[in-house]
C-alpha cells in the first residue's frame, strides 16, 4: 500500500477543543483494537500444537546445544529466525533492526518463564563476529549442521528460489532470497516433550519490533511508501 505523501502546509491545524474531540473519537478505535488484539492473541494461544520430533542439535556460544536446551529451566521458547546465510559475512540488515529490539528482553521472558534465542544458518564462528561488533548479548545459536531453518520454512533451496515457488508464510511464492525472517514458539512439558505451538513471518513480525511501532505514532508514521526498509541499515551504518 502506497503511502500517502506527507505535507504539513496543509494539514489541519484546529483548536485545543476540537484537538481533543477528535482524538477521544480516535481513542475509541484504540480501545476497540486492543479489545480485538487481546482477543486475537488469546485465539493464538488457542491453536492446536504439533510435537516436535526430529532431534535439532545447534552450535551455540556453550557448545552443542539441542531445542530442548534452549530452553533452559523455562518450559515456553520463542525463537527468532534472523537471516545470515552461510556465504553472507554479516547478518541481514532488516534483520539487524528487529535485533536491535532484543537485548534486555530476555530477563523479562525469562521472568515468565519464557526462554529466547536467535537461530541463523550462519557458522557460529560468523554470528559471533557480527554479534560483538552490534553489541548483543542474547543467545544466538547456528543450525548450519541441521534441517531447523528448512523444517520452519525459512530457508528455501536453490530449485525452489529457480522455480520461484517458495513457501513462505503458509502459501507458495516467490522470495528474493534464500533466508527468510520469522518468530517460532514452543513449549516443552515436564516430561521433556516439545511441541511447536505457532509460528510467524513477513508482516507478522512487525509486532516485536519496537522501533517500528514507535514510529506508528508519529506524524509522517514509517515514511517509507512502495521503498520498504531500502531506509534501514545496520546501527552502525547510518551517517548521521
Amino acid at each position: 500500500m502506497k503511502t500517502p505523501t506527507f505535507n504539513v502546509q496543509t494539514h489541519e491545524v484546529v483548536s485545543n477543543d476540537r484537538w481533543t474531540e477528535a482524538r477521544k473519537a480516535l481513542l475509541r478505535k484504540e480501545k476497540e483494537f486492543t479489545r480485538l488484539r487481546d482477543q486475537l492473541s488469546q485465539d493464538r494461544r488457542d491453536l492446536p500444537w504439533e510435537r516436535v520430533d526430529k532431534n535439532y542439535v545447534f552450535e551455540g556460544p556453550a557448545g552443542k546445544q539441542s531445542l530442548s536446551d534452549l530452553f533452559g529451566d523455562s518450559h515456553q521458547l520463542i525463537i527468532y529466525h534472523f537471516m545470515f546465510d552461510p556465504s553472507w559475512d554479516e547478518g541481514c540488515k532488516s534483520c539487524s533492526y528487529w535485533a536491535d529490539n532484543f537485548n534486555g528482553i530476555p530477563v523479562h521472558l525469562k521472568a515468565r518463564d519464557v526462554s529466547f534465542a536467535a537461530i541463523s544458518r550462519a557458522p557460529l564462528a560468523k554470528i559471533e563476529a557480527y554479534r560483538k561488533r552490534m553489541g548483543w548479548d542474547f543467545l544466538w545459536a547456528s543450525s548450519f549442521e541441521n534441517d531447523f531453518n528448512c523444517d520452519f520454512n525459512v530457508t528455501f533451496s536453490e530449485e525452489e528460489l529457480a522455480k520461484d515457488q517458495c513457501y513462505y508464510n503458509y502459501t507458495m511464492q516467490s522470495f528474493p532470497d534464500a533466508e527468510a525472517p520469522g518468530v517460532s514458539v514452543f513449549y516443552k512439558d515436564n516430561a521433556g516433550k516439545i511441541y511447536h505451538t505457532y509460528s510467524a513471518y513477513s508482516r507478522g513480525i512487525d509486532i516485536i519490533n519496537g522501533a517500528y511501532n514507535f514510529l506508528d505514532f508519529v506524524p509522517k508514521g514509517r515514511d517509507e511508501g512502495e521503498s520498504t526498509q531500502r531506509w534501514v541499515r545496520r546501527h552502525d551504518e547510518y551517517d548521521h
